[in-house]
């Protein structure tokens, strides 16, 4: 008997059953694989616990249920400046939410998006909002009650870096705004409070994230920032700080961004069905939870730990983002205050 041609018989024999078993194998009942889809998403920084820890998991499992198909979210979170650069040069980001419209306004320009189509989905692209609050040390040892006290000798601020966060640039306005709109003369209020406040920054960050980590580690005396990083961690028992409402501040509103070049046919209805779910009463409940306030009023009834601002304003009581940009961040701060403090 030829025991070399029987072996390679046999093995070939082996190899083609493993083969047929291979292409059976999905059909062979108590065995067949669940489809798996891809959905990529890209947002700014202090979206990243919201997203991966609620809203993905919720969706999820309402897509498995619905369709059959197991799905996985590819994400990265960054600053919004930081993540609209990524998506100008390239990444396959079909899903963003941005800190502010002016980045979805870039992406816009750069030719990412080929127009405002934000503005089409529920609240022109509003995903969520919240007010910008300060952190203070516990106990309050500087006295600090509102931006005007952050412009104090002595007090030491920790400040996002507007040229990467879109948290930064809702900052200075939410600055300006609390000087300027009850003062006869808006404009030269508004610069001297943001001359104050910049003269004392210790410490600044590439992100709202990221600032919060300086502050944590101990620059400063007060950090300017999202309320939602306060209120997630005080749910939790976790706030080493204690949170100080201004009486005036803006309520930042976050756009979510579709980005149609990246979306392939067969990934359309995955994607509209995506969007379709984040602005549903689950989806904002769960941001809700995670200290975000939703645009359905009713819904924030539920977060008892929001605080009551007295004052409060959006951006477009400054016209819109393109506008302050030009005559708030760029033409006072920028051009005034950063050069009268030599920076």
């Amino acid at each position: 008997m030829n025991w070399r041609l029987l072996f390679e018989r046999l093995s070939f024999l082996t190899i083609v059953a493993g083969l047929a078993l291979y292409a059976l194998w999905p059909w062979i009942p108590g065995t067949r694989a669940i489809p798996t889809r891809t959905l990529v998403v890209y947002g700014f920084s202090i979206l990243g616990e919201v997203m991966s820890e609620g809203i993905f998991p919720a969706f999820q499992s309402e897509w498995e249920m619905r369709r059959g198909e197991s799905l996985q979210f590819i994400s990265s979170f960054a600053g919004s400046g930081t993540v609209t650069n990524q998506m100008i040069l390239g990444v396959p980001a079909e899903v963003g939410v941005l800190s502010l419209e002016l980045d979805a306004l870039r992406l816009v320009k750069a030719g990412v998006l080929r127009g405002p189509t934000w503005r089409q989905l529920p609240y022109a692209g509003v995903l969520n909002r919240t007010p910008f609050i300060i952190l203070v040390r516990p106990g309050n040892p500087k006295g600090i009650h509102g931006f005007s006290d952050l412009a104090r000798p002595g007090i030491g601020v920790v400040h996002p870096d507007p040229l990467t966060s879109g948290g930064a640039n809702w900052a200075i306005v939410a600055e300006y705004g609390a000087a300027s709109r009850h003062s006869p003369d808006p404009a030269q209020a508004g610069y001297q409070l943001l001359l104050g406040i910049w003269r004392n920054v210790v410490a600044q960050a590439a992100s709202a994230r990221a600032a919060r980590t300086q502050f944590e580690n101990g620059f400063g005396d007060a950090l300017i920032t999202y309320e939602q990083e306060a209120i997630r961690d005080l749910a939790r028992g976790r706030l080493r700080a204690e949170i100080v409402y201004p009486r005036s501040t803006i309520f930042s509103e976050h756009t979510l961004v579709v980005v149609d070049k990246n979306i392939a046919i067969e990934q359309r209805e995955l994607v509209e069905a995506f969007v379709a779910f984040l602005w549903s009463d689950p989806a904002q409940s769960i941001f809700v939870k995670f200290g975000y306030r939703s645009m359905n009023e009713t819904l924030n009834e539920s977060n008892l730990l929001f605080g009551h601002i007295q004052d409060p304003f959006l951006i477009r009581d400054f016209g819109d983002w393109p506008q302050a940009k030009r005559e708030i961040v760029d033409a006072i701060w920028k051009n005034r205050v950063l050069q009268e403090i030599g920076q």
